[in-house]
């Protein structure tokens, strides 16, 4: 029990951005091997929101990742993701390779932040409070490579936040994704998502 609430404390001071970086420069030091980067395009055309990913492969039918979304609706909006940011490292397992659609699973960790109205004890009043909170989930999905090197991903999932009840208890993940740049190999500095979420988000 202690454990968990120390835990819990160390949620609610988390710099999002610190872990981003960090994360970004372990990622940055695997070098020739096929990496992608990609966007969630379905997210930019219905809602307000980015989302980016860069994916690594450890072998032809796994592979490890990072993807950050970021919210860009308003609050009033009726149709958006309940969570600000979320950081999502991920492992993902291939179940086919070499073939135009590949099926996978993927296992999540979506560390992500946003605001909740809460009930004040002892009133019938609410309060918006900010939250912090880390979401262990579950995706499936597939990805279809055409003959000509175009590549789309899409897969749906979800997960529970484990730590405080102040934050929603599921997060979906629900992406089509176009992949930006595709096969990179033989690389022997970090690939432009990478530098680009260093820029960003150093601080």
């Amino acid at each position: 029990m202690f454990a968990l609430l120390e835990y819990r404390y160390f949620l609610n001071k988390i710099d999002m951005k610190k872990i981003l970086f960090t994360l970004s420069l372990l990622l940055a030091f695997y070098a020739n091997a096929q990496q992608e980067v990609k966007v969630d395009i379905a997210d930019a055309l219905v809602m307000k929101s980015l989302e980016i990913s860069y994916e690594y492969y450890i072998s032809d039918q796994s592979s490890v990742g990072i993807s950050a979304l970021f919210n860009f609706e308003k609050e009033s909006s009726d149709f958006r993701y309940n969570e600000e940011q979320m950081i999502s490292p991920y492992f993902r397992h291939y179940f086919t390779a070499n073939r135009n659609w590949n099926h996978f699973g993927e296992i999540f960790l979506g560390i992500n932040t946003g605001s909740k109205r809460v009930n004040q004890e002892g009133t019938d009043t609410s309060v918006k409070k900010d939250y912090t909170d880390g979401a262990l989930g579950v995706a499936v999905g597939s990805k279809y490579v055409s003959n000509g090197g175009f590549v789309v991903g899409v897969y749906a999932g979800v997960g529970r936040n484990m730590f405080t009840t102040d934050s929603y208890a599921v997060v979906p993940r629900l992406v089509l994704t176009w992949v930006l740049d595709f096969n990179l190999k033989n690389v022997e500095t970090p690939s432009p998502l990478l530098f680009l979420f260093s820029v960003l988000f150093r601080g």
